[in-house]
């Protein structure tokens, strides 16, 4: 037994010799791919950034070039900035003085959250987010209060500048109160891992309100003075943001819907719903097209707004859905057995844990109706009453042809809202895109 045991000891010791330089060139070969594949990625997603980048850098560094420096051959690295493409977008004569208080409210909207959001521990309690929140909402009603007296209209537009100051009035004190009630709560139920209860992140948003209605009240202002591009950016503001209401709205109470009752031909019909996402606009277009001029909608912002609704719901049921079945059920079984009403239990339970979702969606929607462009081409009419952004920058023709310097300055300016918006909700953006809303 000994003699066979050290055979087998040898020919194991041979095999291993011979099989080990094959098993480190394998290892190595392993490693040649593990780190070539990281390579690619690296390279992949450098590729994406700047292909990304680039055309935002054309279009930033293009609309503070001065005429002579964009019709050059070679290209100038070297040129004295210039802000005339930006002037051609503002009315003509002297910028109302309400416009530059809601200039004003904007940047130091955006400057007091920030500070806020990282300074919110150190401040003392007369100093909290919700009373200087509440400061910051009641000048912005002021300011529309008194563009709302000093403002005349302007008979070239279809509706009263009086009627948008109005509006925004409302909206800014509806949109505060759904966000911060007006009895303040002690205790919160609902507490994250470091403590801070769910109505301290809902302060937070008081500076949201009145930073998103100032920028609108600029477009209102801006067009009342005449300028057809800020007037055709107010369109894009009231049609993606009225969509962009209705679609959250919809989506959230279908997504509940779907989440919580035994439905008949659940499955089909979601699939249903999913399915209006299948078609590109182009297809459709035509028969819209020839529908909405039977029923009298060309060219309106309750037909433009009704249509991007119908696209973006499909996508707000599904993306609602995974954040409402991630809840957990005991929670609203809990309000029930207190007596609460089913509504009741949606309103006050449901509604505060899906804040994320709400959030990531809204954003989803607001990108998608702000940027669409074949329905807004052929539904609107050059120069008509819904004209939206999109198709009016590819028509920014002059007497030398395209303009650059101002289709880059009017994207430019395009750009912003949207950016404003996503970095705002970028808190509730980062668990939205990964459906993390409750952990059970």
């Amino acid at each position: 037994m000994g003699i066979v045991s050290r055979l087998k000891q040898l020919i194991i010791y041979i095999i291993s010799v011979i099989l080990r330089p094959i098993m480190r060139l394998y290892y190595r070969r392993r490693i040649i791919i593990y780190y070539s594949m990281i390579v690619l990625i690296a390279f992949a997603i450098i590729f994406a950034v700047v292909t990304y980048l680039l055309p935002i850098y054309w279009i930033v560094v293009t609309s503070v070039k001065a005429l002579p420096d964009i019709n050059t051959i070679t290209p100038k690295f070297l040129f004295k900035i210039s802000f005339e493409n930006y002037q051609k977008l503002l009315p003509e004569g002297n910028l109302p003085f309400v416009a530059y208080l809601f200039i004003g409210e904007v940047f130091f909207g955006l400057i007091l959250f920030a500070i806020c959001s990282f300074a919110a521990k150190f401040l003392p309690r007369r100093f909290s987010l919700r009373n200087i929140g509440t400061v910051w909402n009641v000048l912005f009603i002021l300011t529309c209060l008194y563009g709302f007296f000093s403002t005349q209209p302007n008979p070239r537009l279809r509706v009263d500048v009086r009627f948008h100051y109005f509006t925004l009035i409302v909206c800014c004190i509806v949109s505060y109160l759904l966000v911060i009630p007006w009895k303040k709560k002690t205790n919160s139920v609902f507490q994250n891992f470091n403590g801070s209860t769910f109505q301290d992140k809902k302060e937070k948003m008081a500076f949201v309100i009145p930073v998103i209605f100032a920028a609108i009240g600029v477009s209102v202002s801006f067009a009342n003075g005449g300028s057809k591009y800020f007037y055709q950016l107010l369109n894009s503001i009231i049609i993606g943001g009225g969509s962009t209401v209705l679609a959250v709205s919809l989506g959230t109470i279908s997504a509940y819907a779907f989440s919580r009752f035994k439905i008949p031909g659940k499955d089909d019909l979601l699939f249903f719903i999913l399915s209006t996402r299948m078609l590109p606009p182009v297809v459709v277009v035509i028969p819209i097209y020839l529908m909405y001029r039977t029923l009298q909608l060309q060219d309106t912002h309750f037909g433009l707004i009704l249509l991007y609704t119908t696209f973006n719901v499909s996508f707000a049921v599904w993306l609602m859905k995974g954040f409402i079945d991630e809840i957990p059920r005991e929670y609203e079984d809990a309000a029930l057995v207190d007596g609460y009403t089913r509504f009741q239990t949606f309103l006050k339970v449901v509604l505060p844990q899906s804040v994320t979702g709400i959030a990531a969606t809204a954003v989803f929607c607001l990108i998608t109706a702000w940027n669409e462009f074949a329905f807004a081409l052929v539904l609107t009419e050059v120069g008509g009453i819904a004209v939206t952004t999109p198709p009016s920058i590819t028509s920014a023709t002059g007497t030398a042809g395209l303009e650059w310097g101002k289709i880059a300055a009017s994207t430019f300016i395009f750009l912003l809202p949207v950016a404003i918006f996503t970095f705002l909700m970028r808190s509730h953006l980062l668990r939205g895109v990964t459906f993390g809303a409750v952990k059970k």
